[in-house]
């Protein structure tokens, strides 16, 4: 930075002095000191100057971005850099992304639509088949911070190494070797022998020394050869040989083997010599590195130098051409690494800047990712064997395997004790061994209705794989030490559980209670082996903690056996909660067995598992040897924080039969061991089927029509604990029930005419059933329903009157129909709800649709209720309720409507942001959101509908909780309405059409409206409601970036200016944050330059660029045709009168903006970045005024003469006043000005009488970077001269207010102004530079250069010591330092042709062998 000003400088002063030298000597024979004139300030002079100040500025007019650049057309289109003038063709489009799921097909039911009668049903398959709706943006990416950059922050990896004579001397008692190695030059060190080369002594082998010799590259990139006595180099060297003056390296064996002879620029030369030839070698292999390294440096610098003097240019080109002449190849080579040195060692001015560097993404917008399914911690489940103590061979030969002598039936579940509720479904395993199996006689046709798998299952799965299923997935969302994982076991009905499970208990292993066991069971299981009961149960726990750590090696408790009176779900929460007391458990009978299974964690690559509709995943290998793998369904709680917006299609219904009071019937004689059939039908005709929909156990079809609860022996009251799961259909109906068939079960195994009288194994004693649907929903949680001794055809319609009378066939109810069977279901249906609200509010909208008149106010009644949906439910099927309010919104024909439907999508919207689940609803709005079809006749568009809406709600008079909802959540709101434009332009084919063409009259109304209508309660509501106001106004400024996209550039750009009016100067520091957080959003629009319209507006033909009248100054012109720059700048220069924190956030923004520009990939050429800074041409200006904030004084390295310096006292300003006017001074002692300037231009000798003070400048200890300057003092103004400024109609200043402040900038202002000053002046074109220094009035030029060399002086290098110093907090070095602000130089510039001259005398063969 310190070189960027020093080479402006020097081309700056050296032009002026050329162009305006008599003019300039005149002014310099001016007085040397000018002061400020002490003023005397009355109270109401003060009050009319702060008044005035206060004012708030006057609004520019945007130019008619559309008309003129129709108008301009042909000016553009030949314009070399058009793409920075035009926006692409291509700039946005709509895109529909594939939906992703997890599994081989889609999870929705091939028939499902064409059944689907229901709105609701249908909007939710459509939901889950539906694919992502996008609306891409290509250049979105160059829509944020600079740090958001697609280029990303390059991070430099080695800056230049300079070493500075302020280093040398601090780091004199380093290590020097460890030194060299760090600056990553070439460095070699070790002994040598030195000969004399003394020319009055000849050189003999007793001439030689032996020293140490230690090589050393120095800041400006040249190298020494020090010399020591012995290894210690930290010591001064005894000499050194200054490489950059040797001009070859050669053999020389005359003297010493192994000796080679350095030959020095004055004809002198070293002799040296090595102890062998490979060390040698290595020497001059190092030293001709370093020469050929010196020589590319020098003719580097002499290019450089010599860039704009033609003469000396050609004398370069003629030594360059002698050089080819003696060096073609060299040459070659140097010219090579010079293209290269220009076009990869340049770094961008800003990469200097720390806060380039600073990793902030407070402003990058959340990362959106679409629905997909989520799950809690999941548990793989795998079930190894179940064996007890009581075992023998099964077989009739009693050839084969020791097993168990029965078959048992394992049913796992989950079980949360905290929150006493079973968590999971069932999982049911079959461990037993093939020839236990082989005891059960088949099935009954009866019940398993034709065997084979549906179709769907058949291409994929095996069935005899997924008959014995062994591992399961169990999830879990709210993981904690209290989840249990309980097994029950099963075996088949035999008669009481005592008496079942008293041979189990007993410690001996006798081989004849267990052929009496076994005989009996084969007896059992021929007989009655599709019957159940229950025999005992195990649990274990998961979790270590809440974090979802597997506690795995946790093992199952022992098997207790189970009690008949403690069956329920209910009962089993209860013992699992003194599980953990010894005393208790200890009471229970214990079965002596072993369950042997495992847990863990579940990868994700996992093959060959199903989810719990039985639909294989992707990577699913129908062939693969693995195992499958069954997740088991898990019931979330219905909390909303818990809750997932439903992406796949799933419609189960489970049904637990709980309890049965039989016991005072009358209608059977016999009706103890009781077994409950569970069939789910269509049709209460005679003859109707049961639909084949209940999910299979073990052993048999994957689904069947039919299924069983497990029995208890000799109960009359029987309790239940089964679970039995049905896949619903897509479309249930008014006849859709679950029918109970009760059954008496002879349990007596004797052989009296148990074969003849087979039918008297089970008896039926009574039928009950359950219709699905009420009003239109599913029944779920308890239900209690009487039960008939008959079922007669029609037993649905059914219904009782009045006075004993009936409707429906003639039913014989059990106890005259009292309630005796208890059940409950639980629904888990991604298609069916159980809100009544919501499901009415569908309800209603099928009616319309299908033609039904509409009604209004029937319709608002509806939406009103919707406020009372349960929160998990609005979450579930969150995209589903959005895409059905947006479709009322479109067709609404009373303004209540739509208002009432955005009230409820407010209400929506604020729920999830309560639950903190916000990331749904963006999730919707870039992937799910789907503008209806527009058809202008019937239905309105999405965003005018919505804006208008908005609109009425956010009126004084309306609701004011609502407002607040909508201005805290407005993100939602703008983002559709910025969708829905999208998609309305490029569905419609309006994209094409002329950007005033393309939105009607009336929503350019509605959203100029909705902007002056949120003002208000921005400014208003700041400090009772920050948050929404906050939210309110970063929501505007995104929307109105995007309306650049698609809206009439002049009209949005009157939005801004409708937007900036309801601020003013002097508003609270809230205020300010809100305008210039707005500011930074607009202005990060990815085509931002082009909407500046960086081109020339000047009257008449076409000129050149380079030819055009530039805007150095904010006038009304400039601000109308560059509006977004030129109201940036003139917010700054108005927040640059405002106290601190308001001026940081000012100048933060501004910078940033400019660091944006440097860094974007597509402004990369010099022509790009000069174009771009002729937009900030007039921060010149803005810097200019405020000049005498900026403390020269106390960061500048050079001494001032306390003498001509008034003691604390540089300005007479009142206490409590910062604001004053400026009146005649000067900035900096006239005679530095002069002697600086002229030292730099190279018109006066630094080393004349006339320039006393420049050999204490040259040392004079500098802390201007890093000392805080006093804010109580400041540096004289002058009153600009107007007569030669560069706009003789402007005001004086630039925010057309001659009243400036005079407190001084902290030191982190004036840096963070200075980088964008240096930006602007790096980037401008040469002739854009002349011009303003052409044009300036003295008194600006002389601001400029004051400007110019306070960069100097901040951005000076003040030496490693004083940085670690400060940074310790130790405080300034007190002794002096050599130059602190350019490396090391020994002249090689000034060595260069004399270098040249004897590089041509030297010999080729030395030349080209050692160079």
């Amino acid at each position: 930075m310190g070189c960027t000003t020093s080479v402006i400088l020097f081309k700056g002063i050296r032009t002026v002095f050329e162009r305006n030298c008599s003019y300039m000597c005149k002014q310099q024979g001016e007085s040397n000191a000018l002061e400020y004139t002490a003023y005397s300030w009355s109270k109401e002079d003060s009050d009319l100057l702060i008044s005035s100040c206060l004012a708030k500025p006057k609004l520019i007019e945007p130019l008619d971005y559309e008309n003129v650049i129709v108008q301009k057309k042909t000016q553009i289109l030949n314009d070399c850099l058009r793409e920075m003038l035009l926006f692409p063709y291509d700039d946005f489009q709509t895109a529909v992304l594939r939906r992703q799921g997890r599994y081989v097909r889609s999870t929705v039911p091939s028939n499902a639509e064409e059944e689907a009668q229901s709105l609701f049903v249908t909007e939710c398959i459509k939901t889950y088949n539906s694919d992502w709706h996008l609306v891409t943006y290509k250049y979105e990416d160059y829509s944020g911070d600079f740090r958001q950059l697609p280029s990303k922050l390059a991070k430099l990896d080695k800056l230049p190494v300079h070493v500075y004579e302020v280093d040398e001397e601090a780091d004199k008692d380093e290590d020097a070797a460890s030194l060299g190695s760090q600056k990553g030059g070439l460095t070699k060190h070790g002994w040598l022998y030195k000969g004399n080369m003394n020319s009055a002594i000849s050189v003999t082998m007793r001439s030689f020394k032996r020293r140490f010799f230690h090589l050393i590259q120095l800041g400006d990139g040249s190298y020494n050869l020090n010399f020591y006595k012995d290894e210690k180099i930290s010591k001064e060297p005894k000499g050194s040989i200054f490489l950059d003056s040797c001009m070859g390296v050669i053999q020389n064996n005359r003297v010493r083997r192994f000796a080679f002879e350095l030959k020095m620029q004055d004809k002198s030369s070293y002799l040296l010599a090595a102890d062998s030839e490979a060390e040698m070698e290595e020497w001059v292999t190092v030293l001709n590195k370093i020469l050929q390294l010196n020589f590319e440096a020098a003719m580097q610098e002499k290019r450089n130098g010599d860039a704009h003097e033609d003469d000396e240019q050609s004398k370069l080109e003629g030594s360059g051409s002698g050089l080819d002449s003696y060096l073609p190849e060299l040459a070659k080579s140097t010219r090579e690494a010079e293209i290269k040195l220009k076009s990869e060692s340049r770094v961008k001015l800003f990469y200097l800047d720390p806060d380039a560097q600073k990793l902030d993404f407070s402003s990058a917008e959340p990362e959106v990712k679409p629905f997909e399914e989520k799950f809690g911690k999941r548990i793989l489940v795998k079930c190894n064997d179940l064996s007890f103590n009581l075992q023998c061979c099964v077989a009739e030969n009693e050839e084969g395997p020791t097993t168990n002598v029965e078959p048992f039936f394992v049913t796992l579940s989950l079980f949360d004790i905290k929150y006493n509720r079973k968590i999971s479904a069932d999982f049911h395993v079959d461990l037993n061994h093939f020839s236990v199996r082989q005891m059960l006689a088949p099935t009954s046709p009866a019940l398993m209705n034709g065997g084979q798998s549906p179709p769907a299952f058949q291409d994929a799965l095996h069935a005899a794989a997924m008959q014995y299923p062994k591992q399961g997935i169990f999830s879990v969302t709210c993981p904690h030490p209290d989840i249990f994982l309980v097994a029950r076991i099963e075996k088949v009905l035999q008669g009481s559980i005592t008496h079942c499970a008293e041979p189990y208990m007993k410690s001996s292993d006798s081989s004849k209670v267990a052929q009496k066991v076994l005989k009996n069971a084969k007896q059992a299981c021929q007989r009655l082996g599709q019957y159940r009961m229950p025999f005992a149960w195990a649990a274990r726990t998961l979790f270590k903690d809440t974090s979802g750590n597997l506690d795995k090696n946790a093992r199952f408790s022992a098997i207790y056996r189970q009690d008949s009176n403690k069956l329920s779900n209910d009962d089993m929460l209860k013992l699992l909660a003194d599980f953990r007391k010894p005393e208790k458990m200890a009471k229970l009978p214990v079965i002596l067995g072993n369950l042997d299974i495992t847990i863990d964690n579940v990868s994700s690559d996992s093959p060959n598992y199903l989810n719990s509709s039985y639909i294989p995943m992707r990577q699913f290998e129908a062939c693969s040897k693995s195992p499958l793998t069954f997740e088991v369904e898990e019931f979330v709680p219905c909390i909303p924080r818990h809750t997932q917006p439903y992406t796949v299609y799933s419609n189960h219904l489970y049904v637990y039969p709980k309890y049965l009071k039989y016991d005072s019937q009358k209608s059977f004689a016999k009706a103890r061991n009781i077994a409950i059939c569970i069939e789910f039908k269509d049709s209460d005709e005679e003859d109707s089927q049961p639909l084949k929909c209940i999910y299979g156990r073990p052993g048999g079809p994957v689904f069947t029509r039919s299924a069983l609860a497990a029995v208890l022996h000799h109960q009359q009251n029987p309790e239940f604990y089964d679970e039995i799961k049905i896949e619903l259909p897509t479309q249930l109906h008014e006849k859709h029930h679950l029918l109970f068939t009760f059954f008496h079960v002879s349990c007596d195994n004797s052989t009296k005419g148990s074969t003849k009288k087979k039918d008297a194994v089970e008896t039926q004693v009574g039928y009950s059933w359950l219709p699905l649907l009420k009003d239109g929903r599913v029944l779920t949680n308890e239900q209690h329903i009487p039960v008939s001794a008959n079922l007669p055809s029609g037993y649905l319609g059914y219904q009782e009157l009045s006075m004993g009378r009936h409707y429906g066939p003639e039913i014989k109810w059990v106890e005259g129909g009292k309630p005796l069977l208890k059940i409950s279901t639980h629904l888990v249906s991604t298609v069916y709800t159980q809100d009544q609200h919501l499901h009415n509010f569908f309800q209603y909208c099928q009616k319309t649709e299908s033609g039904a008149q509409a009604s209004g106010n029937e319709l608002v009644k509806y939406l009103k209720s919707l406020h009372a949906m349960e929160g998990h439910v609005m979450i579930a099927f969150l995209p589903t309720i959005l895409n059905q309010l947006f479709r009322v919104l479109t067709r609404a024909t009373q303004e209540e409507v739509a208002v009432n439907v955005t009230r409820v999508i407010i209400h929506v919207v604020a729920q999830c942001h309560e639950e903190g689940l916000e990331s749904h609803l963006r999730s919707y709005v870039k992937f799910a959101y789907k503008a209806e079809p527009y058809i202008t006749s019937e239905y309105k568009t999405v965003h005018e509908e919505l804006t208008k809406s908005m609109t009425t709600i956010l009126k004084p008079s309306a609701d004011f909780l609502t407002s607040n909802k909508l201005l805290k959540y407005s993100w939602f709101f703008f983002d559709v309405l910025i969708k829905s434009m999208a998609q309305h332009l490029i569905e419609n084919s309006k994209v094409k059409l002329l950007r005033n063409q393309r939105f009607p009259a009336s929503y350019h109304h509605a959203v100029e409206t909705v902007v002056n209508m949120l003002m208000p309660h921005i400014t208003q509501k700041f400090r009772d409601n920050p948050e929404a106001s906050k939210n309110a106004n970063h929501s505007l400024a995104v929307f109105i970036k995007r309306c650049f996209t698609f809206m009439d550039r002049g009209f949005v750009f009157k939005q801004i200016n409708n937007y900036i009016s309801c601020f003013a100067p002097g508003d609270p520091k809230t205020l300010f944050e809100y305008k210039f957080e707005f500011l930074r959003v607009v202005c990060n629009h990815e085509h931002y330059i082009p909407l500046n319209l960086p081109m020339p507006f000047g009257k008449g033909r076409i000129q050149r660029y380079q030819d055009l009248q530039l805007d150095y100054s904010l006038t009304d012109e400039f601000c109308r045709n560059h509006f977004l720059v030129g109201l940036l700048l003139r917010e700054v220069g108005t927040a640059l009168q405002e106290f601190r924190e308001v001026r940081v956030i000012a100048i933060s923004m501004l910078k940033n903006l400019l660091i944006k520009h440097s860094f974007d990939d597509r402004y990369t050429s010099r022509s790009h970045q000069a174009r771009i800074a002729t937009l900030y041409l007039p921060l010149f200006g803005l810097l200019i005024e405020n000049v005498q904030r900026i403390n020269v004084r106390d960061v500048s390295p050079f001494p001032v003469n306390p003498g001509s310096i008034v003691k604390d006292e540089p300005l007479a300003i009142p206490a409590g006043n910062p604001l004053m006017t400026p009146q005649k001074g000067n900035t900096l002692d006239h005679s530095l000005h002069k002697d600086l300037l002229g030292a730099i231009s190279g018109i006066a000798s630094p080393y004349t009488a006339s320039t006393p003070n420049i050999n204490s400048v040259r040392n004079a200890e500098s802390r201007g970077s890093l000392i805080s300057t006093d804010s109580g003092s400041s540096l004289p103004d002058r009153n600009p001269e107007k007569s030669n400024s560069l706009d003789k109609h402007q005001q004086s200043g630039t925010l057309g207010n001659p009243v400036v402040r005079c407190d001084k900038l902290d030191q982190s202002e004036i840096k963070s102004l200075l980088m964008c000053f240096l930006y602007v002046l790096k980037s401008m074109s040469d002739d854009a530079l002349f011009t303003y220094w052409n044009k300036a009035s003295t008194a600006e030029l002389m601001d400029f250069f004051t400007i110019s060399e306070v960069c100097l002086h901040q951005f000076q290098y003040m030496g490693k010591r004083y940085i670690a110093r400060n940074q310790e907090g130790l405080g300034p070095i007190g002794h002096d330092r050599k130059s602190q602000t350019l490396p090391v130089s020994r002249n090689r510039t000034g060595m260069m042709h004399a270098r040249l001259q004897q590089l041509g005398s030297l010999d080729n063969s030395v030349t080209f062998n050692h160079m």
